[in-house]
């Protein structure tokens, strides 16, 4: 039975201000993935695609461990893209056979008088051809499970970055101010006046 599944999330954070402008941070992808994901599951292919190995996942009694091969770089204006490239599922040969994921999403800032605020949008699409005996259960309830199953990922991830991506941002801000007073170089490598 091939069956699709979605979920989308989207994301605001408010951003404190620091020295250093976020758009800076945001162009270093390597650390918006460490945000994603515990750094001890990354492997970094090139200098744009990521490999994530995620957490083992339960769907209706059956185990599965995705691996995703993820692209992120940064567009114009401080925009982060991201998208999934390969994915390889461990533990159910079957379904890694019949198994596709889409991961779309972006991230940027949006100044306001307010202050800065990141705004993103993450889509996620999986399509499996399901074996017995999932084929035999109603439709519904096998998207509805699944559909559940994905927003939970999302949301998993987005918890992450409003843990992480904040936190890391202020220290690499605060790391780089210290660096820019001793060598009088700002973060784009110009020397300050």
């Amino acid at each position: 039975m091939l069956t699709k599944f979605t979920a989308a999330q989207s994301l605001e954070i408010d951003v404190a201000e620091q020295p250093i402008p976020i758009q800076h941070y945001l162009r270093q992808p390597q650390r918006l993935v460490n945000a994603l994901v515990d750094p001890s599951r990354i492997v970094q292919l090139s200098e744009e695609i990521f490999r994530l190995k995620m957490r083992p996942l339960s769907f209706m009694s059956v185990s599965i461990q995705p691996t995703v091969d993820m692209r992120v770089w940064t567009g114009a204006n401080g925009i982060v893209c991201l998208e999934s490239v390969d994915c390889e599922i461990i533990g159910v040969e079957y379904i890694n056979q019949r198994f596709s994921l889409q991961l779309k999403g972006y991230l940027y800032p949006e100044q306001s008088k307010a202050g800065t605020r990141l705004k993103g949008q993450a889509d996620l699409k999986v399509q499996v051809d399901l074996p017995p005996p999932f084929s035999f259960m109603p439709k519904m309830i096998v998207e509805t499970a699944g559909n559940g199953l994905l927003k939970s990922v999302l949301m998993t991830i987005q918890q992450r970055l409003l843990r992480y991506l904040l936190k890391d941002y202020q220290q690499w801000a605060i790391s780089q101010t210290k660096n820019v007073d001793a060598s009088g170089v700002n973060p784009d490598g110009k020397l300050l006046n």
